[in-house]
């Protein structure tokens, strides 16, 4: 049996927000800890049937990264999904609604920065 280990660091400010995420994972090719301005990690308690979560932002992410990675969560979970469970029809909805609602997010700030 292999074991394998990911850490996650987070620096704090002292009101508590996080300044900096790094993580590094046992069996990653990368010799050095990698810089994340977000993350959101998902756990799955079979007992409770509930999602335990983790998510976190940097001081300096931006709105338009924050859009981009909520939309490519919402596109890489839908691969997720259909590997887990065969269910391509559901899979590709999920694709669908990300494309529909990162156009809506890339229009919105497209609005808000004319606007300003």
């Amino acid at each position: 049996m292999h074991k394998s280990s990911i850490n996650i660091d987070i620096l704090l400010d002292p009101d508590k927000v996080p300044e900096t995420i790094q993580w590094n994972a046992s069996d990653s090719s990368a010799a050095m800890a990698q810089k994340a301005k977000a993350m959101c990690v998902a756990f799955w308690d079979g007992a409770d049937k509930t999602a335990m979560r983790i998510d976190l932002w940097t001081k300096d992410m931006m709105v338009d990264e924050m859009g981009e990675f909520f939309y490519q969560m919402l596109f890489t979970m839908s691969d997720t999904f259909a590997r887990a469970t065969k269910n391509t029809e559901q899979a590709g909805e999920l694709k669908r609604f990300a494309e529909a609602f990162i156009k809506k997010f890339r229009a919105a700030q497209i609005k808000e920065n004319s606007a300003s």
